[in-house]
Protein backbone atom coordinates (compact mmCIF):
# COMPACT_ATOMS: atom_id res chain seq x y z
CA UNK A 1 0.00 0.00 0.00
CA UNK A 2 2.76 2.43 1.00
CA UNK A 3 4.83 1.49 -2.07
CA UNK A 4 1.84 2.10 -4.36
CA UNK A 5 1.25 5.55 -2.86
CA UNK A 6 4.94 6.43 -3.17
CA UNK A 7 5.10 5.27 -6.81
CA UNK A 8 2.01 7.32 -7.67
CA UNK A 9 3.49 10.38 -5.99
CA UNK A 10 6.84 9.93 -7.72
CA UNK A 11 5.28 9.37 -11.16
CA UNK A 12 3.31 12.60 -11.10
CA UNK A 13 5.29 15.44 -12.67
CA UNK A 14 4.91 19.07 -11.67
CA UNK A 15 3.21 19.76 -15.03
CA UNK A 16 0.57 17.14 -14.26
CA UNK A 17 -0.15 18.54 -10.82
CA UNK A 18 -3.47 20.30 -10.44
CA UNK A 19 -3.13 23.95 -9.54
CA UNK A 20 -3.78 24.40 -5.83
CA UNK A 21 -3.22 20.71 -5.10
CA UNK A 22 -0.60 19.79 -2.51
CA UNK A 23 2.93 19.35 -3.80
CA UNK A 24 4.68 16.00 -3.80
CA UNK A 25 6.60 17.03 -0.69
CA UNK A 26 3.43 18.11 1.10
CA UNK A 27 1.72 14.85 0.19
CA UNK A 28 4.69 12.80 1.39
CA UNK A 29 4.75 14.77 4.66
CA UNK A 30 1.01 14.20 5.15
CA UNK A 31 1.48 10.46 4.60
CA UNK A 32 4.34 10.37 7.10
CA UNK A 33 2.28 12.23 9.71
CA UNK A 34 -0.63 9.82 9.21
CA UNK A 35 1.68 6.80 9.54
CA UNK A 36 3.25 8.26 12.70
CA UNK A 37 -0.18 8.84 14.22
CA UNK A 38 -1.26 5.30 13.36
CA UNK A 39 1.93 3.87 14.92
CA UNK A 40 1.35 5.89 18.10
CA UNK A 41 -2.18 4.49 18.41
CA UNK A 42 -0.90 0.94 17.85
CA UNK A 43 1.86 1.33 20.44
CA UNK A 44 -0.55 2.76 23.02
CA UNK A 45 -2.69 -0.37 22.75
CA UNK A 46 0.12 -2.85 23.34
CA UNK A 47 0.59 -4.68 26.64
CA UNK A 48 3.48 -3.31 28.73
CA UNK A 49 5.99 -6.03 27.79
CA UNK A 50 5.23 -5.80 24.07
CA UNK A 51 5.47 -1.99 24.18
CA UNK A 52 8.90 -2.13 25.84
CA UNK A 53 10.08 -4.90 23.49
CA UNK A 54 9.13 -2.80 20.46
CA UNK A 55 10.38 0.58 21.64
CA UNK A 56 13.06 0.47 24.34
CA UNK A 57 14.59 -2.99 24.64
CA UNK A 58 16.44 -3.11 21.28
CA UNK A 59 18.32 0.18 21.76
CA UNK A 60 18.85 -0.51 25.45
CA UNK A 61 20.43 -3.90 24.71
CA UNK A 62 22.66 -2.30 22.06
CA UNK A 63 23.69 0.36 24.57
CA UNK A 64 24.41 -2.16 27.30
CA UNK A 65 26.49 -4.28 24.90
CA UNK A 66 28.49 -1.21 23.90
CA UNK A 67 28.82 -0.30 27.58
CA UNK A 68 30.36 -3.67 28.41
CA UNK A 69 32.85 -3.33 25.54
CA UNK A 70 33.74 0.27 26.38
CA UNK A 71 33.74 -0.07 30.18
CA UNK A 72 33.74 3.69 30.86
CA UNK A 73 34.62 4.97 34.34
CA UNK A 74 31.10 6.37 34.82
CA UNK A 75 28.67 3.97 33.11
CA UNK A 76 25.56 5.71 34.50
CA UNK A 77 26.47 8.87 32.58
CA UNK A 78 27.82 7.00 29.55
CA UNK A 79 24.66 4.95 28.86
CA UNK A 80 22.18 7.83 28.44
CA UNK A 81 24.69 9.60 26.19
CA UNK A 82 24.85 6.47 24.03
CA UNK A 83 21.05 6.24 23.95
CA UNK A 84 20.64 9.87 22.86
CA UNK A 85 23.32 9.57 20.16
CA UNK A 86 21.90 6.31 18.79
CA UNK A 87 18.17 6.94 19.15
CA UNK A 88 16.51 5.32 16.11
CA UNK A 89 13.54 7.69 16.39
CA UNK A 90 15.57 10.80 15.64
CA UNK A 91 17.41 11.84 12.52
CA UNK A 92 21.18 11.81 13.10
Amino acid sequence: KKELINSLINSMSEAEAVEGAPSTEETAEAIKLAEDAQMKVLLQGLPIRAYLDQTVVPILLDGMSALVKERPPNPVEWLPTYLFKNNPQTAN
